[in-house]
């Protein structure tokens, strides 16, 4: 079950980045389950990555390589996490990204290991060695499309987005790609992203795109509550496109940064409207807060109520679930009497109780929608935020009970 169409778009090929994809059989024979991302010399790299505590073997090293060297390679696994799997998970890490870095003729240090899959169970190092020389010899700037089926887990369906944008008589292609479909919660989103533009970019504000519109993409889905070991999201510029670079006071990083959002953007909604069993997809909105924690802080209440979510899933307007979530969501001297919540345009809750024009039939009417938006009107500041996220269906219970089965 998904939320929407799905289907992928025409990807423009990066210049500078190439794709390879292998089979490993980590889970399953035949399965392609390994992708490498091949950057030409000089391409720069930045990301963001979760913050677990319990952060996994391949994101440890991935951050200690990236501070170390201009990155190459990365090299993505699925089937398993390598998360909770010790020191022994990291020299299994470290394995796989010198026997890549032998097998290509660059050091260690610039490979960037991804993994997705099971916790706590060892990585299957010789599988993924073996399927190395496959992946390189594969390597071609057209595999987008591949490369998005070969990252996914329990993802219903790949997931990508491109655009290409006009920098000062410059074609700049962006593509990118995500994986996730449960144990999503920001900080970050279990996700991963892989964005790549032609664009020529200095590397500190490389670093600002990755984090900002990591913030306000990524960092504002939610499936579950749940945030995984394993998340990365990486945004890399191969600076082929021919253009000047794009510093922190060129005229070009503005609408450079509108079609990276973009970008951003499509991927990580792609990722609710693929969450497990969903059926909806839900844009819930705090408007008139005092802080971002504060709206931030009542939209992700509402999104991670259970009852709500299930509510949802079921089309049924039961706006006191929604009424009680925002209340218990911390926010100190609310005033009940001048907040509004709405469910698409449908008023349910206005002078601390239900609205006088609210009928069962409007609200359900909304409800029956695939696509649902829900608003809080805090009426005391003027900061607002939105979060998207989905429903709880019995499919979502029946795929993670099932998962390692």
């Amino acid at each position: 079950m998904a939320v929407g169409p799905g289907t992928l778009p025409e990807f423009f090929p990066i210049t500078g980045v190439e794709l390879g994809i292998a089979s490993a059989g980590m889970k399953k024979p035949g399965r392609k389950d390994i992708v490498l991302f091949s950057l030409a010399e000089g391409t720069q790299v930045a990301g963001i990555f979760t913050r677990n505590q319990f952060c996994a073997a391949p994101v440890t090293l991935s951050r200690k390589h990236l501070a170390a060297a201009m990155p190459r390679y990365l090299l993505i696994n699925t089937g398993n996490a390598n998360a909770g799997t010790g020191e022994r998970g990291l020299a299994d890490a470290a394995v796989c990204c010198e026997a890549l870095a032998a097998a290509a003729g660059v050091d260690g240090q610039q490979v960037l290991p991804f993994s997705t899959g099971v916790i706590g169970e060892p990585l299957p190092v010789a599988k993924i060695v073996a399927a190395l020389p496959d992946a390189l010899a594969d390597t071609r700037v057209d595999r987008w499309a591949e490369a998005a089926n070969g990252i996914m887990t329990t993802d219903t369906r790949p997931k990508g987005a491109s655009v290409q944008v006009d920098l000062g008589g410059h074609t700049v292609c962006i593509s990118g790609i995500s994986k996730g479909a449960g144990m999503i919660r920001p900080n970050m989103a279990t996700m991963l992203g892989f964005i790549a533009t032609d664009a020529r970019i200095a590397p500190d504000v490389l670093q600002s795109l990755a984090s900002e519109l990591g913030e306000q993409s990524f960092n504002r889905i939610t499936i579950d509550g749940d945030t995984s070991t394993n998340d990365a999201c990486m945004l890399m510029a191969s600076g082929c496109y021919g253009g000047p670079e794009i510093t922190a006071d060129s005229p070009l990083l503005a609408p450079l940064k509108d079609a990276l959002r973009q970008v951003y953007m499509d991927l990580a909604h792609a990722i609710v409207r693929d969450g497990e069993g969903a059926t909806k997809f839900v844009t819930i909105e705090v408007n008139h807060a005092v802080t971002v924690n504060e709206a931030l802080d009542v939209a992700y209440t509402v999104a991670h109520s259970p009852l709500v979510k299930t509510a949802l899933f079921a089309s049924d307007p039961n706006w006191g679930r929604i009424l009680a979530a925002v209340g218990r969501a911390g926010v100190e001297g609310l005033d009940l009497n001048a907040l509004e919540i709405y469910l698409g345009d449908v008023c349910l809750v206005s002078n601390g109780g239900r609205a006088d024009d609210y009928s069962e039939e409007r609200g359900k009417a909304v409800m029956n929608q695939e696509e649902i938006t829900i608003r809080i009107d805090l009426k005391r500041g003027a900061v607002s935020e939105t979060v998207w996220t989905c429903d709880f269906s019995h499919d979502y219970v029946t795929i993670n009970a099932d998962y390692r089965s």
